[in-house]
């Protein structure tokens, strides 16, 4: 699950959604160092990663991109996944995609001081590219893979995933839609035990 995927699934939670956004710049104990809320959203972000990396439906959609992209076919496939989030928004969520994610920048922008260092460096180009939003979008998802391989200093070829994308369309999306649901269950499940 990457950016998108995560905030969902923090619920209507603000600080929870805070910490679950920033949580992979954050490692081992120095989650204690936040606040109750982020600390949770944090956790949260971690148990969705574990589930997400073990669950069989991911392992599947994974396994199809393994043989060209390596290791890199699981950050791939969190972003495919957010794309087809963001394409059929609408069966999760009442509040528009695009009113939801400038409510997430402004919550963000407000509570600045509380973001890590990364988190900080990272979100004008975030807010001013409109990631959360590009996900909708296959030339959208073109643009993030091409990004994320510049920072590979094009090793990963992530770049060229979107053919993959596109051969495959129906396949991930149906993949994602039945591990969605249990990735929301699981979600829904942490947040009303902590």
């Amino acid at each position: 699950m990457n950016f998108l995927a995560h905030i969902y699934l923090s619920g209507n939670n603000d600080m929870i959604k805070i910490g679950n956004f920033m949580a992979d710049g954050i490692r081992g104990n120095d989650y204690l160092k936040f606040p109750d809320e982020i600390r949770k959203g944090i956790m949260l972000h971690r148990e969705i990663d574990t589930f997400t990396d073990a669950h069989p439906i991911f392992r599947k959609s994974k396994h199809r991109l393994h043989e060209r992209y390596g290791h890199y076919s699981g950050v791939i496939i969190d972003i495919f996944y957010d794309h087809f989030l963001a394409k059929n928004w609408e069966t999760y969520s009442s509040v528009p995609l695009a009113t939801y994610i400038n409510t997430f920048y402004k919550l963000l922008d407000t509570n600045f001081k509380l973001l890590t260092l990364k988190t900080q460096k990272m979100l004008p180009s975030m807010v001013n590219q409109n990631w959360l939003l590009s996900y909708a979008t296959v030339e959208g998802i073109g643009t993030i893979l091409y990004q994320m391989d510049y920072r590979t200093k094009f090793k990963s070829k992530m770049q060229f995933a979107t053919d993959e994308l596109k051969l495959y369309y129906n396949d991930f999306e149906n993949e994602f839609t039945l591990f969605f649901e249990e990735v929301r269950k699981m979600s829904i499940e942490k947040l009303q035990n902590d």
